[in-house]
């Protein structure tokens, strides 16, 4: 006896149920998550990169106190020793307070999300001009891929927080006064992002140069393709695999190249303070004896910094078919 499907009865969510099914169970069968559950050290670093992200993300909602409003600071609450209460006030801190009685914990909560900002948007920058540099220059050739490629031998030949600082000073220079703490932040994403685009441009060259040969791409060329079509719509996707290498590895040397110029003083402005300008404030203090100040932001660097380079290394292994 045929069963049918009554009027108005549709069978496609059995069709995607089942769909999502099989590609569920291929990525459970895949080589990268096969790679992903038999690697400790990648697990622990993901979660640890996740745990801050989300700390830097939910830190108005989860910090303690609000450490960067005048307001709610009390100077009697300077330098109390983690894990203790305040001998004056009563109040307690899990990490200790600084020199203006702020909490550890919450500086270093907010000053999270200005790293992670920073970190995050200038790769994003560096991978957009790098990209279009490196497809232009790659497809292109000639005159233009001799410029462009001039162009990022010289800025190689300087190391990137040189270039990050030069670049720095001359937007601050050309900023109005009354605007630079406003748009310090801006600045130094546009800084870090005019140093870091040289890694994307060259490896984008040299796979373009490579797909530029194939078959698909003589074919767009007889069909009447463009250009940017052929580019954008058929190489690019055949070069996101190195693309996301570098952004990963990229965001961790963002990362620290944000902290350094914090540190040094030129990075971002002390009303909005990164882990940099943390470390740079708990330097002063090191000798006089409270080290909770400078310690527990190093250490959040170090553990933010360490986790994406870490998944990076992972990342450029798992995917490059001659490591598996």
């Amino acid at each position: 006896m045929d069963i049918q499907t009554p009027k108005g009865a549709s069978a496609r969510p059995e069709f995607n149920e089942a769909a999502a099914t099989s590609t569920w169970q291929r990525w459970m069968n895949s080589d990268i998550w096969h790679s992903y559950k038999s690697s400790p050290v990648i697990i622990v670093s993901s979660l640890t990169f996740l745990l801050l992200v989300l700390g830097a993300v939910l830190s108005p909602l989860i910090s303690p106190y609000t450490p960067f409003d005048p307001a709610s600071l009390n100077l009697m609450n300077g330098f109390t020793k983690p894990m203790s209460a305040n001998e004056f006030t009563g109040d307690y801190f899990l990490l200790g307070t600084d020199d203006q009685g702020r909490d550890v914990l919450s500086t270093i909560l907010f000053g999270l999300r200005i790293s992670l900002f920073v970190g995050v948007v200038a790769v994003l920058f560096a991978m957009t001009l790098g990209v279009v540099l490196g497809l232009l220059s790659g497809y292109a050739g000639g005159w233009l891929d001799g410029i462009i490629m001039r162009i990022a031998d010289i800025q190689m030949t300087f190391p990137s927080i040189m270039v990050a600082m030069l670049l720095y000073g001359i937007g601050k220079g050309l900023i109005p006064p009354d605007l630079r703490d406003e748009m310090a932040i801006w600045v130094l994403i546009i800084s870090i992002g005019l140093s870091e685009w040289v890694q994307f441009a060259r490896t984008v060259r040299g796979a373009t140069m490579v797909e530029r040969q194939k078959e698909y791409v003589q074919a767009g060329n007889l069909i009447g393709l463009t250009r940017w079509s052929i580019m954008l719509r058929h190489i690019l996707p055949n070069v996101t695999g190195p693309i996301l290498v570098i952004a990963t590895i990229s965001l961790a040397l963002a990362i620290i190249a944000e902290a350094t110029l914090s540190f040094l003083g030129v990075g971002a402005p002390k009303t909005e303070p990164s882990l940099g300008t943390l470390i740079n404030v708990g330097r002063q203090y090191i000798l006089s004896g409270e080290w909770w100040i400078l310690l527990f932001p190093s250490l959040t660097l170090l553990a933010l910094a360490l986790s994406v380079n870490l998944f990076g290394d992972w990342l450029r292994d798992i995917l490059n078919p001659k490591l598996r």
